[in-house]
């Protein structure tokens, strides 16, 4: 293997089972671009509703299914994704280090991103 290139196994999703659904949508949230399936769960930024609520996603720029795939310009019309918040908690520290050579100067602070790790329940295309 030459040095810089990944096995193509490595990049591949798993395979799905025989007779499942692969419907797949491209959405926009917290100024994030994510490529949802239906029952995946992800970590987006944090949403201002409760554990267990169901949210509505209408900024769904692509789906793509057995069908083909829609691109929308910019959205996809009537398309919609619908999402159930899980749990609300916060990434991993990261360490933010300012610093400035030859004038003693140095500021360490810490921060931890807020999300929300939702579920996706169902992709509805709006094409009848």
């Amino acid at each position: 293997m030459e040095k810089g290139f990944r096995k193509a196994a490595c990049l591949r999703r798993a395979s799905p089972a025989k007779g499942v659904d692969l419907m797949y949508a491209v959405i926009e949230t917290g100024g994030k671009q994510y490529r949802v399936s239906e029952g995946e769960r992800l970590k987006i930024e944090k949403l201002p509703v409760a554990p267990g609520e169901t949210v509505t996603i209408d900024r769904v720029l692509a789906v793509g299914g057995e069908e083909g795939l829609v691109v929308g310009t910019p959205v996809v019309e009537g398309a919609k994704v619908l999402l159930k918040a899980v749990h609300h908690g916060r990434g991993k520290k990261i360490i933010v280090f300012k610093y400035k050579p030859k004038k003693n100067y140095r500021r360490k602070k810490g921060h931890r991103q807020p999300f929300t790790e939702v579920i996706v329940e169902r992709i509805e295309t709006g094409v009848s």
